[in-house]
């Protein structure tokens, strides 16, 4: 029976009468779930845990408190081994959680198409405030962006939601583009930022395979005559040589010299990694 499966006591009374009843004082929990749907929500927690993903830290903590108090006993257990046990390989982000009001409230203003009135705020910066036509919430990198028309500059602007000191509901009505992708949208403005060191290389395939292979957030490829341009940045040339070699294609560096350097060196690296033993 699955509610004996779960570790519910149950007891069996025979005859015309009878039937199945819990076991005396036993006070049925407030969430049931089963072992799969149990695991499914605990390594959910643990693993927004460790990308950031959260609004507030101690709600995960205090979640999974909770959820491991209601379970049987068995399977609190278990799942208590799990969370103690897991080891994660990527590196957790430096936390920069947003406010769990204004991702609500933003999220409630996409879903019925309102404009929002928010309080923004950048490093260095004067707090301002402004209107927007929210289109979409992105998760990316462990950073909540929010991709909306701005009143103020009259473009669609990505936003830190981190940066959202409040967000209020307007009764404006909002007319979100067809066939806008907010993901997108934020991972080509992420690319165009300027950080780290501009990098030009032209790449001998199609249009098509370069932006099916190349992530959108390094950036959006051009066809130009001889091959495929790519304007990338980075902060770590020998990263971005490694990048750049495994995608397979020829190509050609026009910047930095830096980048050519690197690609030396990563060349001899190879030589020497596939040479014969002596």
């Amino acid at each position: 029976m699955k509610l004996g499966e779960m570790g519910i006591p149950l007891e069996a009374e025979r005859g015309p009468y009878g039937g199945y009843r819990l076991r005396p004082g036993y006070k049925l929990p407030p969430l049931m779930l089963t072992d799969a749907e149990a695991t499914a929500v605990v390594l959910g927690l643990l693993v927004s845990r460790q990308m950031g993903i959260w609004m507030e830290e101690s709600a995960i903590e205090e979640a999974l408190t909770k959820i491991l108090r209601v379970l049987p006993a068995e399977l609190g257990e278990r799942l208590g081994a799990l969370e103690g046990s897991l080891g994660l390989t990527w590196r957790r982000r430096r936390p920069e959680p947003p406010a769990t009001e204004v991702v609500l409230a933003l999220a409630s203003a996409i879903r019925r198409r309102r404009r929002v009135g928010i309080r923004y705020a950048t490093p260095g910066r004067e707090e301002s405030e402004r209107t927007v036509a929210p289109y979409g919430l992105v998760l990316h990198g462990g950073r909540w962006y929010l991709a909306a028309h701005d009143d103020r500059s009259g473009e669609v602007r990505t936003f830190r939601v981190d940066r959202v000191g409040s967000a209020e509901t307007l009764a404006e009505r909002v007319a979100i583009p067809d066939g806008f992708d907010a993901a997108d949208h934020v991972a080509r403005s992420l690319a165009r930022l300027p950080w780290g060191v501009e990098v030009e290389v032209v790449f001998e395939t199609t249009l098509d395979e370069a932006r099916r292979r190349i992530p959108r957030v390094v950036g959006d490829p051009e066809e130009i005559e001889g091959g495929v341009l790519l304007r990338a940045r980075a902060d770590d040339l020998t990263v971005a040589a490694r990048m750049l070699v495994s995608f397979g294609w020829r190509f050609t560096v026009r910047g930095p010299p830096e980048l050519r350097a690197a690609l030396r060196e990563l060349a001899a690296a190879i030589e020497v990694a596939a040479a014969d033993p002596v």
